[in-house]
C-alpha cells in the first residue's frame, strides 16, 4: 500500500502531527534537565558560598574550608576508584559471556540477575557490608598486615571491624556492576554481526574477533559505562556511611580506620545534628561533589565524542 506523503508550498515534506508532538516532548524534557541542574547548581551556590568563609570552628580539626574539604575529596575519589577498578573488569567480563560466549539459555537469566541488583536499595548493600561482608574481611585485613605490611596499601594497623575504605569500596564496586555490566552488554551486542563473521572468516580467535572487531566498535559505549558507574559511586551516601568507620585525614592505607569520610555520606551523617552555620559548610562540600560529578560526565562526553570521530574516519 502506497503512502501519501503531503507536501507544503515549497515542495517540502510536512512533518507529521506525531513527529512534531514528539520532538516537541523530547525538546521540553531536555530543557526541563537543564533547567533543573542550573536550579540545583544556583541552590548550592547561594546556600554554600558562605560556608566557603565561616570561622575556623566550623571546619572540625581544619582550619579553612580547603583543608576540611580535601580529605572528603580524597576519600570519595579513593572509594570511586577502589569500586572501579574491582566493577569494571568483572562486567566486562559479564558482558561478553552474556553477549558472545553464553548460550541463550543461560545468558538470558544470568542478565536478569544483574539487572535485579540495580534495583536493591543502598541501604540492603549497606546492612550487608556492615553485618556480612567486614567481619568476614577483618581476618583478610590482618592477614595483608603481616605479610604485607611493606605495600603502603596495607601498612596497618588493620581493622578489628573490617569497616575500612576498602570495604566501602568493594561494597560500591557490586553497586554499579550492573550499570556497567547492562550498558556494555548492549554496546557489544551492537556490533555488525558482518563485522564479527569477517574476523573469523580471516582466521582470528574468539578472543581476536572481540579484540580487533567488538572492542573497537563498542569502545565509546563502554566509555560511557564506566562513566556513569563512576558518577554512581561518587555520589553513593548510605551505603558508606553505614560500611566507612572514618578516622580522619588523608592516608592511602586501605585496611584501617585512619581514611576520611566521602563527601555524600559526611553530609548524611552531620546535616541532622548541624548548626545553620555547620549545615551551610555541609552544602558547600555538595557544591564541590556537584562540580567533580559535573566534570566528569563532561570529561566522558568528549571522550566518547573523540571515539566516535576516530572512528568515522
Amino acid at each position: 500500500m502506497a503512502t501519501t506523503v503531503v507536501a507544503d508550498d515549497t515542495g517540502r515534506a510536512k512533518p507529521r502531527l506525531g513527529d512534531t508532538i514528539f520532538s516537541r516532548l523530547a525538546l521540553a524534557a531536555g530543557i526541563i534537565i537543564l533547567v533543573a541542574l542550573a536550579g540545583v547548581f544556583i541552590f548550592l551556590t547561594i546556600e554554600g558560598a558562605p560556608g566557603l568563609v565561616k570561622p575556623a570552628s566550623f571546619y572540625g580539626s581544619a582550619s579553612t574550608f580547603a583543608g576540611y574539604v580535601a580529605p572528603l575529596l580524597f576519600g570519595t575519589v579513593l572509594a570511586a576508584i577502589i569500586a572501579l577498578v574491582v566493577a569494571v573488569p568483572l562486567s566486562w567480563g559479564i558482558a561478553l559471556v552474556v553477549s558472545h560466549y553464553a548460550p541463550k539459555r543461560v545468558a538470558t537469566p544470568i542478565a536478569y540477575v544483574i539487572d535485579l541488583l540495580a534495583a536493591v536499595p543502598s541501604v540492603v548493600f549497606g546492612l550487608w557490608g556492615i553485618t556480612v561482608l567486614a567481619p568476614k574481611l577483618s581476618p583478610v585485613y590482618q592477614w595483608l598486615e603481616e605479610h604485607a605490611g611493606w605495600v603502603p596499601f596495607f601498612a596497618g594497623p588493620a581493622s578489628t571491624t573490617g569497616r575500612t575504605i576498602l570495604t566501602a569500596g568493594l561494597v560500591l564496586a557490586i553497586m554499579i556492576i550492573p550499570i556497567i555490566t547492562a550498558i556494555s552488554r548492549e554496546v557489544f551486542s551492537q556490533t555488525p554481526r558482518l563485522h564479527e563473521e569477517a574476523a573469523l572468516a580471516l582466521g582470528a580467535t574468539r578472543w581476536e574477533m572481540l579484540r580487533l572487531a567488538v572492542f573497537p566498535y563498542a569502545r565509546s559505549g563502554m566509555v560511557s559505562a564506566v562513566m556513569l558507574g563512576l558518577g554512581r559511586a561518587l555520589g553513593e551516601t548510605m551505603a558508606v556511611a553505614m560500611v566507612l568507620s572514618a578516622g580522619g585525614g588523608i592516608s592511602f592505607n586501605l585496611i584501617s580506620n585512619t581514611n576520611p569520610a566521602s563527601i555524600a555520606s559526611n553530609i548524611a551523617s552531620n546535616y541532622r545534628e548541624g548548626t545553620p552555620g555547620k549545615i551551610q559548610v555541609l552544602i558547600a562540600t555538595g557544591l564541590v561533589l556537584f562540580l567533580v560529578t559535573f566534570l566528569v560526565n563532561f570529561a566522558a562526553r568528549w571522550v566518547v565524542t573523540r571515539n566516535e570521530r576516530k572512528l568515522a574516519r
